[in-house]
């Protein structure tokens, strides 16, 4: 397949400025981009950068079209960030085709590596793929086009949707933290639940997703999780919510759509969080959120009892500075 600019118009669109001849070798940021790499601007901050590149080509928003215009080619779309995230994968796919027609074989790397573990019971979509190491217990089943690399584990009955991705060392289905308390020890609650995933979910590198104790673990379609994230027992998470990683969120826990989860966030358990929330990172959500909007919490460190008498002064340090205000308007001369 050949990338040219003219090709890449005519797989995903915009408009372009310049010649489209002009062939591509690779995808760079504006600062390291050279006469043949292909650029883009989102964030406007970044406009000085634009006239200073050298990119052959760099894709824009229409309220860059004049600095990009006097630069040099350009191609205009009015979302440049996910013009970016399809050229990527417009790439991956050249560079993919190049490899074949070089070697001059078609792909014939197994679909399941010889060193992964399939029981018997478990399910395989003909499409899918399975890499080293991987292991797949009785009653899991793996959709059409989902990948696990290396190292994945897929519990027991735990079900992945189609177009999924899981990266190495993700563990699905692993036993849910549950313990009663017997006198000095604890008594271990069986996990009887699964995991159910969807379609279209990433899942990242060494997160872990339990399985529920009586009812599944659900990650809806289009879930995105990045890695070391842990998804506690009988967690619900709705689509296309985002979770970066480090986040942390506690068993039976509901999660709405669209939401985004900052790095190293911690959501307590038995909570619901509703569908548009946007926490921040580092972020711990210790009440049910139900209104859509940013959530930000910070608080230092200290002695528990200190630490409740001063959030409960704080909550009220707005009404305080009103007061303030009102006496001092009173007893000014």
């Amino acid at each position: 397949m050949k990338l040219d600019l003219a090709s890449v118009v005519h797989r995903l669109g915009g408009e372009l400025h310049g010649d489209g001849s002009i062939a591509i070798s690779g995808l760079a940021p504006l600062e390291t981009a050279s006469e043949t790499e292909l650029s883009f601007l989102n964030n406007p901050r970044y406009r000085k950068q634009l006239l200073a590149s050298r990119a052959a080509c760099v894709v824009v928003g229409p309220q860059a079209r004049e600095e990009a215009l006097t630069r040099g080619a350009c191609i205009i779309t009015e979302q440049p960030y996910l013009y970016f995230a399809k050229l990527t994968q417009l790439w991956k796919q050249h560079q993919a085709t190049n490899t074949t027609n070089t070697t001059n074989t078609t792909n014939t790397r197994p679909r399941i590596h010889p060193s992964a573990v399939i029981d018997p019971g478990a399910s395989v979509h003909p499409l899918a793929r399975i890499g080293a190491l991987c292991v797949l217990e009785a009653g899991a089943r793996v959709g059409a086009d989902t990948v696990l690399h290396a190292r994945v584990t897929l519990g027991e009955n735990c079900v992945l949707g189609e177009r999924c991705i899981v990266h190495s060392g993700a563990v699905i289905g692993a036993d849910g933290f549950g313990f009663a308390p017997n006198g000095a020890a604890w008594e271990k609650i069986e996990q009887l639940g699964a995991v159910q995933i969807g379609n279209d979910v990433e899942i990242g590198a060494n997160t872990c997703i339990d399985r529920g104790a009586l009812h599944d673990t659900v990650i809806e379609d289009g879930v995105k999780l990045d890695n070391l994230i842990q998804i506690g027992h009988n967690v619900h998470i709705g689509r296309n919510t985002a979770m970066a990683g480090c986040v942390g969120v506690a068993g039976s826990t509901t999660i709405g759509e669209r939401c985004t989860i900052g790095g190293a966030a911690n959501i307590l358990g038995h909570l619901t969080i509703g569908s548009d929330v946007h926490i921040s990172a580092a972020t711990v959500v210790s009440r049910s959120v139900l209104k859509p909007g940013t959530y930000t919490g910070f608080f230092p460190l200290d002695d528990n009892a200190a630490w409740e008498r001063n959030a409960a002064t704080l909550k009220q340090l707005y009404s305080l500075r009103d007061r303030i205000k009102a006496l001092e308007k009173k007893t000014a001369p």
